[in-house]
């Protein structure tokens, strides 16, 4: 539960699961290489990031032809928010 917390405290992993609850990504997801382009990271970064929200259950990885695609856990984040609306 403390890494939950601690996890997605900033703001490139804020901004990561704005974009991928986009119309467009939201039923396919991105991978690592369009996460890394659309925000100027490296891909390690991006995967990084996009591992650790894996992790703490905001996001689904889904292997597909070779790659991975993430996409938003939209049970798990509306939990999450609920969560913290309750004072948590």
């Amino acid at each position: 539960m403390d890494d939950m917390l601690k996890a997605p405290v900033g703001t490139t992993r804020m901004h990561i699961l704005a974009w991928l609850r986009e119309p467009a990504l939201a039923e396919t997801g991105a991978t690592a290489e369009g996460v890394a382009a659309r925000f100027g990271l490296p891909r390690p970064v991006a995967l990084t990031h996009l591992r650790l929200l894996t992790a703490i259950g905001l996001l689904h990885a889904t292997p597909l032809g070779g790659r991975v695609y993430y996409r938003c856990d939209e049970v798990r984040i509306a939990d999450v928010a609920r969560r913290f609306e309750k004072g948590w």
